[in-house]
């Protein structure tokens, strides 16, 4: 688990980032590890969300039985035993999905228990009461009606819009998207993120002087810089 100012450095850096170095780390395929389109951000947080897992599973079509009622204060144990800050990531199990799990009142019960958000394959709703909550909505689908929403696991592996989560997994998501963090990244990847955007800097630096001069420039200096970003991505990552 990382420290506090560990997870604050992680904040510093947007979602697309925390990807790049990911890749750089070569610890899994490029093409797996975070959300498809799809997920939506319906707060307006600016600062991306960092935080651990804690897992369920929801429906919405049919009433719960006395035991499935039962799971929403299992659910919240899990968020209780979770370590700070958490992140509830909800999977909406049904084919068409039609009741919000998250509201005005979810929100803020989970927030009281230390989450800081959620990631929902499913629907909020109640979002001018959220807003100025402190609690980040981010979701597939928004939705006017509870309907029978009621979890029918918890603890569980999920996927969210593609990405599979796991209870505890460390999570970094912005209006962007989300990306899961493998364990044995986490310590170094503030480090990582800090060499990716320096290793940009080598094509970004010319082409904005170019911008500025009104000079195009010629595809051998592209060539000539984007080697030089790579090299210096391949020194920092061996």
């Amino acid at each position: 688990m990382l420290t506090a100012h560990q997870l604050d450095e992680l904040r510093q850096f947007d979602t697309p980032t925390v990807c790049n170095a990911l890749d750089a780390m070569q610890l899994r395929p490029a093409t797996s590890g975070f959300t498809h389109p799809g997920l939506r951000l319906r707060t307006p947080d600016t600062k991306p969300m960092v935080g651990y897992a804690a897992t369920a599973k929801v429906s919405g079509w049919t009433k719960p039985t006395a035991a499935q009622k039962d799971l929403m204060f299992s659910f919240f144990e899990d968020v209780l035993a979770t370590q700070a800050p958490s992140i509830a990531v909800v999977e909406d199990v049904d084919e068409e999905p039609i009741g919000s799990f998250w509201g005005e009142v979810q929100a803020t019960t989970f927030l009281a228990l230390g989450a800081v958000g959620t990631l929902t394959h499913g629907g909020v709703r109640d979002l001018k009461e959220v807003a100025n909550l402190g609690f980040s909505f981010f979701s597939t689908d928004i939705m006017v009606a509870r309907a029978e929403a009621h979890v029918v696991d918890h603890a569980c592996a999920v996927t969210i819009s593609g990405m599979a989560v796991r209870p505890a997994d460390l999570i970094h998501a912005d209006v962007h998207g989300a990306v899961v963090i493998p364990d044995e990244a986490a310590e170094e990847l503030a480090g990582v993120c800090r060499s990716v955007t320096e290793a940009e800097l080598y094509v970004l630096d010319p082409c904005r002087r170019s911008i500025s001069e009104g000079v195009k420039p010629q595809v051998a200096d592209l060539r000539k810089w984007r080697a030089e970003m790579a090299a210096h991505r391949a020194t920092r990552h061996r």
